[in-house]
């Protein structure tokens, strides 16, 4: 009985493995009939690609290092006056535990200060509208369907909510595609980068980036020093106890000391270490590569449709 139910076993694995070679005879005599058909799909796709990639635009990035540049407030310090600071909801800065280069880097990629920067600094064609950059005349060229540079006319056909104007939202999605930073956790230092057709505009933008995040965080310590500093004055001329007193007066010179520092110093959040400069050499597209990928896949579509057209003509005969 065994050994009959090994037979039949045996002829099954044998049946198998005779299925799965014919099958994959029929696979490879299949591809080998629609060689030409593979061939000529790939051809196709080949130039399709050289053609596509040749219509691509070169991009070019423009990079800043940074190192920052706040001021540590001392351990002491905190440990002395925090408690009383936090409880006048006064901030002692980054030594209270606010680490202002991780709060400069989410600053930067913020709708608020995207939106101010696009508004006043930024052509909003330069960023929604621009087809090609011209070397040798250092000219921007825009897609005329988009926008009309000669009666500075949006023209985009979009459906409602949007208008033929881009939205600042739509501005500001394109924007932080085009925008990098980077901090490294070894370091310290930050990398912020913009990519765009232009490298003039490239490196204009990453300066302009950088100048007004220094002047946005400077503001706000300014005006938070200010708003505490009236405060703390406030509150010596309603106290009458002299230890009280003396550490409000404390504060108030820490708060000077934002107050100065923020007003002597340009750089200060960011101190660049390494100028952002205009790119000779494009960062992208990588059109070999996109070629090569387009080509393989035009391949692939052949063998597909080779397999098919052998199965249909199977199909007929049996019939």
């Amino acid at each position: 009985m065994k050994s009959k139910d090994s037979n039949m076993a045996n002829a099954e694995l044998t049946l198998t493995r005779s299925d799965d070679e014919i099958d994959l005879r029929e696979l490879f005599s299949a591809i080998w009939k629609g060689k030409w058909l593979i061939i000529v799909i790939s051809c196709i796709s080949a130039v399709i690609a050289v053609i596509y990639a040749l219509s691509l635009p070169n991009i070019y990035k423009s990079e800043a290092l940074l190192a920052p540049a706040a001021e540590q407030k001392s351990a002491g310090l905190s440990g002395q006056l925090g408690g009383l600071a936090a409880l006048a909801g006064v901030s002692l800065g980054s030594g209270a535990g606010v680490d202002k280069t991780a709060l400069a880097i989410e600053v930067i990629k913020s709708r608020d200060f995207l939106g101010r920067f696009i508004e006043q600094r930024i052509q909003l064609q330069d960023l929604m509208a621009v087809k090609s950059w011209d070397l040798s005349t250092n000219t921007l060229y825009y897609e005329t369907e988009l926008y009309d540079p000669q009666q500075q006319k949006w023209l985009r056909d979009v459906k409602p909510p949007r208008q033929a104007k881009p939205s600042a939202q739509e501005a500001y999605k394109k924007l932080l595609e085009l925008l990098t930073v980077n901090q490294d956790p070894t370091t310290g230092m930050v990398k912020l980068s913009i990519e765009h057709i232009s490298p003039y505009i490239a490196q204009s933008w990453v300066q302009m980036l950088i100048a007004d995040l220094n002047l946005e965080m400077k503001k706000r310590d300014i005006d938070e020093a200010e708003k505490s500093i009236a405060y703390l004055q406030q509150q010596i001329t309603q106290t009458t106890i002299a230890d009280l007193r003396t550490a409000l007066y404390s504060l108030i010179e820490e708060q000077t000391k934002t107050l100065m520092l923020a007003n002597v110093r340009d750089e200060y959040v960011f101190k660049i270490i390494d100028t952002p400069l205009v790119p000779e050499e494009k960062m992208g597209p990588a059109r070999a590569m996109l070629v090569i990928l387009i080509t393989f896949l035009g391949g692939f579509v052949g063998i597909v449709a080779a397999i098919l057209r052998q199965q249909l003509r199977q199909n007929r005969n049996l019939k």
